[in-house]
């Protein structure tokens, strides 16, 4: 096998494969859209990073006795065209590395990541990508068929709750802010206290 260590070696317009993915062995960071590549933001902040922590330890000591499995970026999901892909790797045109997502299917859990849509996922806005996740990721895992989503605004203290309707469409249950309580729609029992996941860092 022969593997790829510059990103220039690419036809950035070109359309690839998990399959081409799997061969990749560069810097920088990626993620495989319907065949097209997305350069992924540079490291994340700080506000980023202690966002998707609290998240993270929330939500995993919601699941500890849990058969849903948690996992965080960066972690490979590979979703599905539901008319073309057969799961084998040259037949998988999207790898996308969410901040968080939760995965109840065992089945769909094996030694590379995740083949097929989570349950849950939260995506965590930069400056750089808003528009890729507000836009692109929407669609895509609406189609994919993600049960819930998150959209988190770090730097407003906003979240953003899209649940799938019964046709597989994406609806906008509530925004709620910095200070709000609410539920997460497939595990009513879940409870997030924003103000703990924004609460600010001290400074010394």
């Amino acid at each position: 096998m022969k593997y790829i260590t510059d990103i220039n070696e690419l036809d950035l317009n070109g359309t690839y494969t998990y399959a081409d993915y799997l061969t990749w062995r560069f810097e920088q960071s990626i993620e495989l859209i319907k065949g097209k590549i997305f350069k992924m933001s540079p490291a994340p902040s700080s506000e980023h990073q202690r966002v998707s922590g609290s998240f993270y330890l929330l939500i995993g000591n919601y699941l500890r006795k849990s058969a849903c499995q948690l996992y965080h970026a960066p972690f490979d999901v590979r979703l599905l065209d539901k008319k073309k892909s057969q799961k084998a790797n040259q037949d998988i045109y999207t790898v996308v590395q969410p901040d968080i997502c939760i995965i109840c299917d065992k089945s769909k859990i094996d030694s590379k990541g995740c083949v097929g849509a989570p349950d849950l996922i939260i995506e965590i806005l930069s400056p750089g990508n808003s528009k890729k996740e507000m836009r692109t990721k929407y669609a895509l895992y609406e189609e994919s068929g993600v049960k819930e989503y998150w959209v988190v605004f770090p730097s407003e203290h906003v979240l953003q709750q899209y649940v799938l309707n019964e046709n597989e469409k994406y609806e906008l249950k509530s925004s709620f802010v910095e200070d709000e309580i609410f539920n997460a729609h497939i595990f009513p029992d879940l409870q997030i206290d924003l103000s703990e996941i924004f609460e600010e860092e001290e400074e010394f």
